[in-house]
């Protein structure tokens, strides 16, 4: 059994990364190894540790992150696969493609529908997965969550100085007797809410693995979503490259956690792409290019048709209309 954290022992923290990194338009990044890096996007800083258990060379968590041809949509997706090897590696390439396909999609719908119909046709499987998967639209700081039910991301407000659990104030996605919010890859015909939750200067949001709220207290309890919080709210957030580290540390260490662990912070910034005559311009010229760059091997990201998305890119004030 794992060691129970002891707040008492003061556990090594590791260096924090700092930001090193710049992902670029139309690229994706990501997938099922062991990683602790920082990258920079528009709109918005990450910074992501990825540990499969017992330091195997892959694992069951696969993570993605994502910024379009405009820089105005930077998408992440988590999985928690019921599974390890071959298996989970053919699924991080299938979700990578799907990550590609929706790239330019400001509206996560077909993206978190193809993502489940992934894992229903993997029955050679023989389990599920979790998800979560995050939009966030740059130019007015706002993330559409969807969550398969994967642990509950955590937001920390600047303005009262506390983390709280980021979740819809009511349900507004599938009804009757279709299945809603389930774990992926159980059933074809699934709805997922969607909620949208905005992030001001200062705020951070955090996605993670189960093995998080399955590390045990000092009693020897599961933390579960109440210890997680709990554990947040005692660590200092002056330094966002520094709270994954500490994190880890008021958990007991790697050691502690006993299974694979996967954490995503986001911070936004300063770097906000405007719609502009060059902007829209150059962003066909990307799709153009990197769809013939992927020709007959990767699928063509192409743009959503929306008012939005596409007017948005050419005239700045479209993006400021709030997501519905």
């Amino acid at each position: 059994m794992p060691t129970p954290a002891d707040p008492s022992a003061q556990p090594v923290v590791a260096p924090a990364p700092q930001i090193v990194a710049t992902m670029q338009c139309l690229e994706v990044w990501g997938g099922n190894r062991a990683t602790d890096n920082a990258v920079t996007l528009p709109g918005v800083d990450a910074w992501v540790y990825a540990r499969p258990h017992e330091n195997a060379a892959e694992g069951g968590d696969i993570h993605y992150l994502s910024s379009c041809a405009t820089g105005r949509i930077v998408r992440v997706l988590l999985a928690d696969v019921s599974g390890h090897g071959p298996a989970v590696a053919g699924v991080a390439t299938s979700l990578r493609n799907l990550m590609r396909r929706y790239v330019n999609y400001v509206d996560q719908t077909l993206l978190v529908s193809g993502v489940n119909a992934e894992f229903t046709r993997l029955a050679e499987m023989s389990g599920f997965a979790t998800a979560i998967v995050a939009t966030y639209w740059t130019p007015t700081d706002e993330i559409v969550l969807s969550n398969a039910g994967h642990p509950p991301p955590m937001v920390y407000r600047a303005a009262t100085r506390s983390w709280q659990v980021a979740q819809a104030r009511a349900a507004a996605g599938a009804s009757g007797d279709q299945p809603s919010n389930i774990p992926l890859g159980i059933a074809e015909q699934v709805g997922y809410d969607t909620f949208t939750i905005r992030l001001a200067r200062g705020d951070l949001l955090l996605l993670y693995t189960d093995s998080l709220i399955e590390a045990r207290d000092e009693q020897g309890k599961m933390l579960g979503v109440p210890g997680l919080l709990a554990r947040l709210d005692a660590l200092p957030t002056t330094d966002p490259a520094a709270l994954i580290p500490a994190l880890l540390a008021a958990l007991g260490g790697e050691a502690a956690l006993a299974d694979d662990a996967t954490i995503l912070l986001l911070r936004p910034n300063d770097h906000k792409p405007r719609g502009s005559l060059a902007t829209g311009l150059m962003a066909g010229w990307r799709i153009a290019r990197e769809s013939i760059r992927g020709l007959g091997r990767l699928p063509i990201p192409l743009p959503q048709v929306s008012l939005r998305n596409l007017g948005g890119a050419f005239l700045d004030r479209i993006n400021r209309r709030r997501a519905r």
